[in-house]
């Protein structure tokens, strides 16, 4: 079957028919993906009932995985995934929902701001491929905010006064926004911030985006103050909402993004339902900007 893409949202998202990704991918449909991905930035796959195996062949085919080590709160022995996958999920390692008050659980919290994937490490994620296992009875859609097009509508001195400016990102400043403190010593150093430039290019299409991020916390050379106040102003047009898609998931979607060219969210859902969501992730080319030397 031949692939194709609609486009489904108001400036990015296409939906894409003639893939199965119980099948291995053909050259042609590896291709095809890729540029889906640099022209519409978000893809949706339906009726995807593929296994976690399945789902991993199919990320390999596209280019390098990324780990998830150490991104969140869950100890190493209370994981339900191997680090191939990012568990996004509200469950336990016994597939339980976690409590309210569940440290873990507030702290995935912070996945509700504006985010882009692993822009807190050093080499920040490049695609996200996000499976719904299962879903709860309302609420958990997903949003996407295109990044191309917030650039593209900056006016002139703005887009000057950004292109070579450097921000730090931690997920420690994510957290700080819905007032999670509650970090260990061990948290507060694995989660130190680290460098990315405001503006990336895109390698294929030559096309400019923000990168944007609630990680981002501060701007190389600002007062604080002044740094999230200007960061918040930048969200807050980024995410208009002519910039955004919103998905409503169904159960077998798949969703890939790209997190050089996106912001996305997820939107709250009820905290005793199960939402068991299964993301791998695409390792990124390499820093976007130098680090502070040890």
């Amino acid at each position: 079957m031949t692939v194709t893409i609609r486009q489904v949202g108001p400036c990015l998202a296409g939906e894409v028919e003639g893939i199965d990704m119980r099948k291995p991918m053909t050259a042609d449909e590896v291709a095809a993906i890729h540029a889906g991905m640099d022209k519409y930035a978000v893809l949706v796959f339906r009726n995807q009932n593929i296994t976690d195996a399945q789902q991993l062949a199919f990320t390999q085919s596209l280019g390098d995985i990324e780990h998830a080590i150490g991104t969140s709160l869950r100890a190493a022995n209370e994981t339900r995934l191997p680090t191939t996958f990012a568990d996004v999920s509200n469950l336990d390692k016994n597939d339980k929902p976690y409590a309210r008050d569940d440290r873990r659980r507030l702290f995935a919290i912070g996945n509700r701001l504006w985010h882009s994937d692993s822009s807190f490490k050093v080499t920040p994620a490049k695609y996200s491929l996000l499976h719904a296992v299962s879903l709860p009875s309302k609420g958990g859609d997903t949003q996407f905010a295109d990044m191309r097009a917030a650039y593209d509508a900056l006016d002139e001195e703005t887009k000057a006064e950004v292109q070579d400016m450097v921000c730090e990102h931690s997920q420690m400043f994510s957290r700080q926004i819905i007032g999670f403190y509650d970090f260990t010593d061990e948290e507060r150093e694995r989660f130190k911030p680290v460098r990315q430039c405001m503006v990336r290019t895109h390698p294929v299409t030559g096309r400019k985006s923000l990168y944007l991020s609630s990680h981002a916390g501060g701007i190389v050379g600002w007062p604080m103050p002044e740094a999230r106040g200007y960061l918040r102003d930048l969200i807050e047009h980024a995410t208009q909402r002519e910039f955004v898609y919103t998905h409503k998931w169904r159960l077998g979607d798949l969703v890939m993004w790209d997190n050089r060219q996106t912001m996305h969210r997820a939107r709250p859902f009820p905290a005793h339902e199960p939402r068991d969501m299964r993301r791998t992730t695409l390792a990124g080319d390499g820093p976007t900007a130098l680090q502070i030397a040890a």
